[in-house]
This record gives structure tokens, C-alpha cells and sequence, in this order.
């Protein structure tokens, strides 16, 4: 079994995104909001804490970083030490990472945001998630941004003449690129503060 984890902060295509991989023959992990969208259409889709088996805890700032979901994405396929450790962990296969991240910048652009607000929008799985499939971008497939989602349907089905494997390095590159670009975000405004 084949797993796609899907957790947004941005909501747009994801539902579409959600069918069209069950329909296609993934099981959905998802958390949250994420999971409460996806869930609300009738698409089958497993919270993150059942998946693992451990709750989400401290008001949902630990909910994915788990070595069922870490070791899921990062497992080299073929890799006979890995698929040693996979299976006496009941960890599975997690072909497919669509992760956007809280919503940082546009927190910290309205007027009256307090330090504790910005705080709780830095967010700490979402970005782990990104880094750990886009490591493992020849297996995994790493998506950050709504556009990303059809495009790359389109590859998997043959319905385009990229392939999978091209995307997948495209999307890794991009990755990489928005995580580094949402640290700096943070780095930026916090040195810019008095705290």
C-alpha cells in the first residue's frame, strides 16, 4: 500500500488533488484542517495521529514529526536495510508529500500582530516534511505549491510527455527554494523585532 500525505495550509485544488490520487489507487494521510476538508467531500482519507498512533500534542505544534512519517518518505526504495527497518516498524510508503506551510508572511503583515501570533505561525513539521521528501525526490514526489497537483496527475497517468522523474527533480528544486525562502521570511522579521 502506497500512501500520499497531504497537509496544506492553502486549500485550493486540494480537494481535486485528493480524488484523483484515490482514484488512482493512494491511501491519504492527512492532519488537521487538511484532513477535515478532504474528509467533509466523503473521500477516504487517515488522520496523521491514527496513522501513527501517537495524538497530536501541545495545542497541535507535534503532530507530524513521527518516524512513521519521516521514515516513510525518507525509506530508499530497494534498499534492503531500509526495507528491513520499514517493516519491523509497520511503516509504509509514502510516494507523495503535498505540503504548504503556515502562513508566516501574510501573519506578520497585518498591523496589529503580536510576537505570540508569528510564533505559532512558524510552522516546524511542514517544512521537515518538505526537506525529507525532497531529499528523497527519486522516490518521492514533493509538491508546496496547488499548481503542482495536476501536473503532475497528468505525468503519472501518461497523460503528458514529462515524466514522473523529471517532475519530481523540478519539484525538489522548488522545494528547497521555498523552505529557504520561509526561513529567511522568519530570520528577517525576527531580527527586525525587539525581543
Amino acid at each position: 500500500m502506497n500512501y500520499a500525505l497531504l497537509s496544506v495550509s492553502n486549500k485550493v485544488g486540494i480537494v481535486d488533488f485528493a480524488r484523483s490520487l484515490v482514484d488512482y489507487g493512494y491511501t491519504l494521510i492527512s492532519s488537521g484542517g487538511t484532513h477535515s476538508v478532504i474528509a467533509a467531500e466523503g473521500i477516504p482519507v487517515t488522520r496523521v495521529s491514527d496513522y501513527t498512533g501517537s495524538p497530536e500534542i501541545l495545542n497541535g505544534r507535534v503532530k507530524t514529526l513521527h518516524p512513521k512519517i519521516h521514515g516513510g518518505i525518507l525509506a530508499q526504495r530497494g534498499n534492503p536495510v531500509h526495507d528491513m527497518d520499514r517493516n519491523a516498524n509497520s511503516i509504509g510508503l509514502i510516494d507523495i508529500v503535498a505540503v504548504n506551510l503556515y502562513p508566516f508572511k501574510e501573519t506578520v503583515a497585518k498591523p496589529d500582530v503580536t510576537l505570540a501570533d508569528a510564533i505559532e505561525n512558524i510552522d516546524i513539521g511542514g517544512p521537515s516534511m518538505v526537506r525529507s521528501a525532497a531529499k528523497n525526490y527519486r522516490d518521492v514526489a514533493v509538491m508546496t505549491n496547488p499548481h503542482q497537483y495536476g501536473i503532475y496527475m497528468d505525468s503519472i497517468k501518461g497523460n503528458i510527455s514529462i515524466k514522473p522523474e523529471t517532475l519530481r527533480k523540478q519539484f525538489m528544486l522548488e522545494a528547497f527554494k521555498h523552505t529557504a525562502e520561509y526561513d529567511t521570511t522568519i530570520s528577517n522579521w525576527m531580527a527586525e523585532r525587539d525581543l
